[in-house]
């Protein structure tokens, strides 16, 4: 039988400080998509999507008391993703043809 009793949960405060944080990324991922980067514009919202994303494991998914080594693992999977996901957005981008 599990023992929830003795399981920490993050505080209420947390959870709105994470929400606010997650707002604020989402406001500037829709500001982001006003400003004309250029080939950077899948590039700089796939990373801001990847740090909300990394929000979201961490503190609700309650990530961010696990061992050290699953935390490593997390972030290392994260950002390789991230690349995996620049590097298709770019090669897609790359070969379109101009007009």
């Amino acid at each position: 039988m599990s023992d929830h009793s003795t399981s920490k949960s993050s505080p209420l405060t947390t959870y709105f400080a994470v929400w606010a944080a997650l707002l604020v990324g989402t406001f500037i991922t829709y500001k982001a998509a006003f400003l004309d980067l250029g080939v950077f514009n899948a590039a700089v919202a796939l990373t801001i999507a990847t740090t909300k994303a990394l929000l979201v494991v961490l503190f609700f998914m309650h990530l961010k008391g696990a061992p050290e080594k699953l935390l490593k693992l997390v972030v290392i999977s994260t950002i390789f993703f991230l690349f995996i996901l620049l590097a298709l957005s770019m090669a897609d981008y790359g070969t379109r043809l101009r007009s």
